[in-house]
């Protein structure tokens, strides 16, 4: 590629080498106004011209034609090519072409004159009547075309390339142009010949002739920006929605407005932060962040409101802060306007410099960048619509978290570098997630699945993936971590998010229980490692909250599936049953009351422990069905008390998840109309922790049961957390002190103390007292002497199926007469 100087100086001097032999020999000494009066026809001339963009030159089209005729025939040649070379002076420094430029247009106007000249002294003397020398000037003007073709062709040849028959081509239309302006140049010649007012006539003519080309000139411009904003239009509509198709819009800008170099700002979306995207002409992206800097003076004025359209800043125009931002950017002229995305925060689109000699940026291409932002914005949009849509595929709506679609190729990615890499899953499940979507709605657990999702992004590792699995389940995959690493992470995930957070008016407890995995020695791809983290969960629920996967919990898992999937059979086919313990009053030795517990006997697995297939019910969603399973064998043994006409109320244990069911208080007066059991004879042990828990609490669950007539029982006293202001406001009848106390009384002072303490607390609030777990008659008399009400355990009796319990009290019970007002008889212990 050559320097503009080095074309400029080949044309100056083959304009030297033709010229001056040609030119030489039609030297004359014309009038002077003659002179400067074509001198004025040229400069109007030139003026009105159509401009061509071919790569980086600019061809241009006027109706010089008129003024060329007017010189050869009125004044000569030399002073003709003076008048033609200043005129291209005047006009090309006005409209701001470069020097190089302008001393090549002049010599290529001297050399295309003088191959002219040459031409039109092969025919007879220029006489403007006779036809012979209208062909002549014809002739002439035809080849000063096709000398300026040939001549603008090799200079692109030289500066860009060959530039290909197509601009050839194009050129072709104006070869027409030259004869008409013959034509017009004879017809005044002939007229002015006449007689010289004939220019008042042929003046207004020649300017309507000039009038008329220029608006065409300006149709052809404007009909050429419709056609190339058109093309940009069917271009943009097929770019992909990525970074690359990003990249084809920006490119397609430029090359639309011939411009050395485009940027487009685009504002974060989605999960990904602001881009900037640039494009060159020639290739050679340097620094260039003016368009990111929210600070910068040109992206501030395009981007301020009330704007409309594009706005333009150019070099010449501009000063302190904005000549500072061009000059930064090594721009003259810098084209801004913003551009709508589909977030709504506007992004920025910057156009620098023309590539061609015109130099300067024109109403047209302010007017063709306004109609491509239209495209811009619709294509920006679209793809960041389509980048919505992808990223909802593989992320929570929720909480914005990789969902497991997600996880899984994360996991993937990470395990494909080699199966040397290590990567720790930590699998964290929500406690209590379903109680509260069930007390207090979605909204409430929405707002509870936030916080947690906030919790885990706080403290999780900075390169730790969070992503959410579903429900009340979060995921945490920990890269280059040892399973060694991996556990305490998840301890200290556990405890960071251990809290209380204030969720629809309430104050929650929030908790994780958290299973953990590690590749490559748990697992060698996504599928296995989550399995396996999910066998963890579900064994950490039974071992302190964390748990660790061991191939050992597989079996556990598919013994905990099996459960889980025959449970339902188990009490149809009365696998599952129940065994009642008595209590016993403490001053009368009345029976007043057996617990109804609920055992297993599984044809495999023989007995299952209740804690095992309790909590798998209440995870299920079949605890409510395993407790009406109870509720009613429980009220069917003391119906067939009642009709024995002995009162012995039964107790039945109820499951914290249980008090979350909406229909718990009608399910529960329905089997006690069904059996015909007065509520009196039914108490319901509530564990400590569902009865102080903030959602039953603020409930009415606790009072419309106690509203039945039946009382309420908090079992295992002393192990949660209530406080008295609490217990006064609950509709609880008695305490039952948890046996950890009990067990240790005859040994140990502080839990004699504990045991005191909560006896005398009862009282003082008008409970009763029963206490569990009494084994020997040491601690059965310190009870007595603390004032307690019951007491149950192997010293009155191990739990019995129905069975042996008949045989038991028809052993050790006597039976007492009804009490005065009572009518029905009552049950002791004979000693």
């Amino acid at each position: 590629m050559r320097q503009p100087w080095t074309i400029a100086s080949l044309a100056v001097a083959v304009a030297v080498v033709v010229g001056v032999p040609a030119l030489s020999t039609t030297w004359a000494t014309p009038p002077w106004w003659a002179v400067l009066g074509l001198l004025l026809i040229f400069v109007l001339t030139e003026s009105v011209q159509l401009d061509l963009e071919f790569r980086k030159q600019t061809i241009s089209a006027s109706p010089t034609e008129i003024a060329i005729i007017f010189g050869l025939v009125e004044i000569g040649g030399f002073w003709t090519a003076v008048a033609w070379v200043g005129a291209i002076a005047v006009v090309m420094r006005v409209q701001g072409y470069p020097l190089a430029k302008l001393v090549f247009n002049g010599a290529l106007a001297v050399t295309e004159l003088a191959a002219g000249v040459a031409v039109l002294a092969l025919f007879p003397p220029v006489d403007v009547n006779r036809p012979l020398t209208w062909l002549a000037l014809v002739v002439t003007i035809l080849v000063v075309w096709l000398v300026s073709v040939i001549g603008v062709g090799a200079a692109i040849s030289l500066a860009d390339g060959f530039p290909g028959w197509s601009f050839f081509l194009a050129a072709l239309p104006n070869a027409v142009v030259g004869p008409l302006g013959v034509v017009v140049a004879v017809i005044a010649l002939l007229l002015t010949a006449k007689t010289t007012w004939a220019w008042a006539l042929m003046a207004p003519l020649l300017l309507g002739v000039l009038a008329i080309f220029r608006q065409s000139a300006r149709a052809v411009r404007e009909r050429r920006t419709v056609q190339r904003v058109y093309d940009f239009a069917r271009r943009v509509e097929l770019v992909s929605p990525d970074e690359a198709g990003t990249r084809e819009i920006v490119s397609a800008v430029r090359e639309l407005l011939h411009a050395d170099r485009v940027a487009l700002w685009l504002p974060p979306y989605l999960d990904e932060g602001p881009r900037l995207v640039v494009d060159a002409a020639d290739g050679e992206l340097a620094w260039y962040d003016g368009p990111g800097d929210p600070d910068d003076p040109l992206r501030r004025r395009a981007l301020a409101g009330g704007v409309t359209g594009p706005v333009l800043v150019s070099a010449g125009r501009s000063h302190g802060a904005e000549a500072a931002a061009l000059e930064r950017r090594g721009a003259r002229e810098v084209l801004g306007a913003p551009v709508t995305t589909a977030a709504g925060e506007p992004g920025y689109l910057e156009v620098c410099d023309r590539r061609g000699d015109v130099v300067s940026f024109a109403d047209g291409d302010r007017g063709a960048l306004d109609s491509m932002l239209t495209h811009v914005n619709a294509a920006i949009r679209q793809q960041q619509l389509l980048s919505q849509i992808r990223h909802d595929a593989d992320h929570d709506r929720l909480t914005g978290l990789p969902n497991r679609q997600r996880l899984g190729a994360e996991i993937d990615a990470l395990l494909l570098a080699g199966p040397a890499d290590r990567v720790g899953l930590v699998l964290a499940s929500l406690d209590g997630y379903t109680n509260v979507t069930d007390t207090l709605g979605h909204a409430a657990s929405d707002e509870l699945l936030l916080v947690t999702a906030g919790l885990l992004r706080e403290h999780a590792p900075p390169q730790a993936v969070v992503a959410r699995m579903e429900a009340g389940q979060f995921a945490v995959l920990l890269p280059s971590l040892s399973l060694a690493a991996t556990e305490r992470a998840a301890r200290r995930l556990r405890e960071a998010a251990s809290t209380r957070a204030r969720v629809a008016g309430l104050d929650l407890e929030v908790s994780l229980t958290i299973g953990v995995a590690a590749a490559p020695v748990h697992g060698s791809d996504s599928g296995t490692l989550i399995q396996r983290a999910d066998v963890a969960l579900l064994a950490a629920q039974n071992s302190g909250g964390v748990a660790t996967y061991h191939p050992v919990l597989d079996q556990q898992s598919l013994r905990r599936l099996q459960l889980g999937a025959e449970l339902e059979t188990a009490m149809a086919e009365r696998q599952i049953t129940v065994v009642f313990q008595p209590i016993v009053d403490t001053r009368t030795s009345d029976i007043v009351s057996v617990e109804t517990l609920v055992r297993w006997a599984h044809p495999r697995y023989g007995n299952v422990p209740p804690d095992d297939f309790i909590s798998l019910a209440e995870q299920i969603g079949r605890i409510g069905s395993l407790t009406d399973y109870v509720l009613d064998r429980a009220l069917d043994r003391c119906r067939r008390w009642l009709d024995q006409d002995i009162a012995l109320s039964v107790a039945v244990n109820l499951s914290a998840r249980c008090l979350s069911e909406p229909d718990l208080v009608d399910r529960v007066r329905r089997a006690l109309r069904r059996h015909g059991v007065p509520g009196e004879l039914l108490t319901l042990e509530l564990t400590e922790g569902s009865v102080v828990d903030d959602t039953v609490r603020n409930g009415t669950v606790l009072a419309d049961l106690h509203s039945l007539g039946l009382r309420l029982s908090m079992d295992d006293f002393g192990t949660g957390y209530s406080s008295l202001s609490q217990l006064r406001q609950l509709p609880i009848d008695e305490l039952k002190i948890d046996k950890s106390f009990v067990l240790g009384m005859s040994t140990s002072q502080n839990e004699s103390f504990i045991a005191r303490s909560i006896v005398e607390l009862a009282h003082n609030l008008g409970l009763r007292v029963v206490a569990e777990g009494v084994e020997d008659e040491v601690t059965r008399d310190l009870l007595a002497q603390m004032g307690c009400d019951k007491v149950q355990g192997f010293l009155v009796s191990r739990p019995l199926p129905e069975d042996r319990l008949e045989g038991w009290l028809l052993a050790r019970t006597g039976v007492r007469s009804a009490a005065p007002g009572a009518i029905h008889r009552r049950l002791f212990v004979r000693t």
